[in-house]
């Protein structure tokens, strides 16, 4: 699968995985090269919400919408430092575009704008992420590891965490029940 470019689609995970960290997982691909590949898990909520992920990093959020959405487990990758998915791509520190409107921020700017009402219109905001070296995510393509699917931003910041596994198989068109765990080729 050489020239294969997943940047800004989905993975969804196949049953068949049975990884503890990517079952059931559905993953937003920020980032795909030839040097390998960043995502986010996107429907995996902790028990924390940003509100409390602000307020323990010393800031006071004002009251805003996005203050008790649920802070995500991104990926097993660096589980303490944080990383804030966004629409639009805005003008941060560190920020990595996906796309024209969506990026990808790991810089505390991001955070300290959310606290003050003046952070991106839609957002999620993940700890930790996923990563693959090069040469990894397309062997695990060719294992039958992985569904993709162009990423649509309204599965991403419109939906609940539990509604965006189901809503990006049925960009695919198929019953995920009618998938077999079975890996064969024709």
């Amino acid at each position: 699968m050489p020239g294969i470019n997943l940047t800004d689609h989905f993975l969804i995970a196949m049953p068949g995985l049975e990884d503890t960290f990517f079952a059931r997982t559905l993953t937003y691909v920020c980032e795909h090269n030839e040097q390998g590949a960043l995502g986010l898990v996107v429907n995996r909520p902790t028990d924390m919400s940003v509100e409390k992920l602000l307020l323990q990093l010393g800031m006071t959020p004002k009251n805003t919408a996005s203050s008790s959405q649920p802070v995500l487990l991104g990926g097993p990758v660096q589980i303490d430092s944080g990383f804030v998915l966004h629409e639009p791509v805005g003008a941060w520190k560190s920020t990595l575009s996906s796309n024209e409107s969506v990026g990808l921020t790991a810089s505390i700017d991001i955070l300290q704008a959310v606290a003050n009402c003046q952070g991106p219109e839609r957002m999620l905001v993940a700890l930790g992420y996923s990563g693959w070296v090069a040469g990894q995510l397309e062997q695990e393509l060719a294992q039958n590891v992985w569904l993709t699917v162009p990423a649509e931003s309204q599965i991403l910041f419109e939906l609940s965490s539990e509604e965006r596994l189901p809503a990006a198989i049925k960009l695919l068109g198929i019953d995920f029940c009618n998938l077999s765990s079975e890996v064969g080729h024709a």
